[in-house]
């Protein structure tokens, strides 16, 4: 600041940060609740803008990131809310504004926190961590509706359900969406609904309304009951602005009851066309496999004709042809010095092939030789027998029965088993 006489000379900036830090500075405007009507409110990833007004004035207000994500409903202009917060200067452009760090709806102030507190407890359990979601079933057989009978949730879902496909059957469960003794009532039917035959999807849900309307649907029972429902369950309350602690309990949230019936039965006409497009996409593959795998039959036959013994004689017949043309243009010495040579190459080859052929009958003779020396019946032509029972061989004296048969190379000799002479303990054989 400049000092002219008895006044101060402030910028702009200077002004601005001084009220910005008196403002902060006051610790009633620090920690306040101010209450008011949303107008005008824009949504972006970082933060939510809009006025807070009331009969008479209005002020500009804002949620940053770290708000939103504590925040349990999503506000629309007309809504009464309280925010908690600080009355703060945006200096650069000297807009008093309420920085709000919570914001609830108004008149619920009591059951706010219930919810607020009974949420914190279960998420710490665990009870709303995604792991615990279970899948939905892809076509579910028959799903059990657990909702007003009177109401038009049960219609909505039922013209929808029937509109996507007809073959998914419904039940009604009728249970009283609110009101004392509706959540006790909700959770028979859930445990009423699971041991129905056939059924495989729960929902549950109501129409929307005010959070007091809704408020069966926090109860902390039936929010354990839903989250240890042995089959999935889609939580279908109220309107897309509103969040019942069943909708973190279930395995999916619907923004509306009618939404519910879209998740949970696909539509036959989008099935038909994804089966019409997967034949389509089956059949160009498999007109491209066969295409592919025709072409390498082609390239494997070329291939393989290219290496027959045919193909290479022809090659070198060619070549012969070739060569004999360039041998009838040379001069007849030439010609004559090419014969000899060739001569001389016939003969080294005859001599070779010669040689081996008598190699390799001296090697047949050899084996041969070697086959008939071990051949049995040469060794019996040698004067030797073979001692045979029952076509057994006996080689042994030991092991010889009462009967035997001598083979001898030209024929056989049936004996019988006698003691040897003399009191000798070896024995003999007599022909029979």
């Amino acid at each position: 600041m400049t000092a002219k006489g008895e006044r101060f000379i402030v910028s702009v900036s200077e002004l601005n940060q001084y009220v910005r830090q008196s403002l902060n500075a006051d610790p009633l405007l620090r920690d306040l609740r101010l209450r008011g009507e949303i107008s005008g409110i824009k949504f972006y990833p970082n933060a939510w803008y809009f006025q807070l007004k009331d009969e008479s004035a209005r002020i500009s207000c804002v949620l940053f990131r770290q708000a939103i994500q504590r925040a349990s409903f999503r506000p629309k202009d007309g809504d009464a809310v309280v925010l908690h917060g600080s009355a703060s200067l945006y200096a650069e452009r000297g807009e008093y504004q309420f920085v709000a760090d919570g914001i609830r709806p108004e008149g619920v102030g009591y059951l706010w926190q219930q919810y607020e507190r009974l949420k914190a407890k279960l998420t710490d359990e665990g009870l709303f961590d995604p792991d615990r979601k279970r899948p939905l079933p892809v076509r579910p057989r028959r799903i059990a509706v657990l909702t007003s009978a009177s109401g038009a949730v049960w219609h909505d879902i039922h013209k929808i359900c029937r509109e996507r496909d007809p073959g998914v059957a419904l039940v009604l469960v009728p249970v009283p969406v609110q009101g004392e003794g509706a959540a006790e009532e909700i959770v028979k039917a859930i445990h009423k609904a699971v041991r129905l035959p056939e059924v495989d999807l729960l929902i549950v849900g109501r129409g929307g309304g005010s959070m007091e309307e809704l408020w069966c649907f926090n109860d902390e029972t039936l929010v354990r009951a839903v989250a240890a429902c042995p089959l999935p369950v889609i939580s279908a309350v109220g309107h897309e602005t509103d969040f019942t602690l069943c909708d973190f309990a279930a395995d999916r949230r619907a923004s509306t009851p009618s939404n519910a019936a879209e998740i949970a039965v696909p539509d036959g006409a989008d099935a038909v066309e994804g089966l019409r497009m997967l034949r389509e996409r089956l059949h160009r593959a498999a007109a491209q496999s066969l295409q592919s795998r025709s072409l390498a039959l082609l390239t494997l036959r070329e291939r393989l004709g290219a290496a027959s013994p045919m193909a290479r004689l022809h090659e070198l017949t060619a070549r012969q042809a070739a060569l004999a043309g360039r041998l009838s243009a040379l001069t007849d010495s030439l010609l004559r010095e090419r014969k000899l040579e060739l001569e001389r190459l016939r003969l080294r080859v005859e001599q070779a092939a010669d040689a081996a052929m008598d190699q390799s009958e001296r090697r047949l003779m050899q084996q041969r030789t070697r086959a008939e020396a071990l051949n049995p019946m040469r060794v019996l032509e040698r004067g030797y027998a073979l001692v045979l029972s029952d076509d057994k061989l006996i080689s042994a004296a030991k092991d010889a029965p009462e009967r035997m048969t001598l083979r001898f190379a030209d024929g056989s000799v049936k004996v019988r088993k006698e003691e040897a002479a003399h009191g000798s303990k070896g024995k003999e054989a007599t022909e029979l």
